[in-house]
Order: C-alpha cells, then structure tokens, then sequence
C-alpha cells in the first residue's frame, strides 16, 4: 500500500513536470509564478513531498490545465 501511494505521488510530480515542460517554464520561473521555492517545486515533482489539495488547484490553474490532467495516471 505504501509503495503504492508513493508511485502516485511520484507520478502526479512527473504530471506536474510535464505540463510546466510543455509551457516551456523552468522550475525557477514557475516556482516564482505560484509562490513556492525551486526546491519544493523539485520536491513536488519528485514525488519526495506531499502536497495539499489547494496547491494542486493553484499548479492547474497556473498551467491552465484541469486538476484532472495532473491526476490521470494512466
């Protein structure tokens, strides 16, 4: 179950990095944009941080993206 949870987390960090990538933002600038430090972003995309509900709706709208999309792990 753990290792589970960790792969989501893990994955919705590669979510979050792909959609910043496409927008051609690096994590300084887009860590700026939403108010977060470079090294919490990193974290974030690492899957080594959790992060909370408010801040996923921040990073999709930032992105203009839909919560969903950071989600689908498919």
């Amino acid at each position: 179950m753990q290792n589970e949870f960790m792969s989501r987390l893990e994955q919705l960090g590669q979510n979050i990095k792909k959609y910043r990538k496409m927008q051609n933002l690096s994590q300084n600038a887009f860590a700026e944009m939403i108010n977060f430090s470079r090294e919490h972003l990193a974290c974030i995309e690492t899957g080594k941080e959790y992060i909370s509900l408010r801040k996923l709706f921040l990073i999709a709208d930032t992105l203009g993206i839909s919560l969903k999309d950071l989600i689908n792990f498919d």
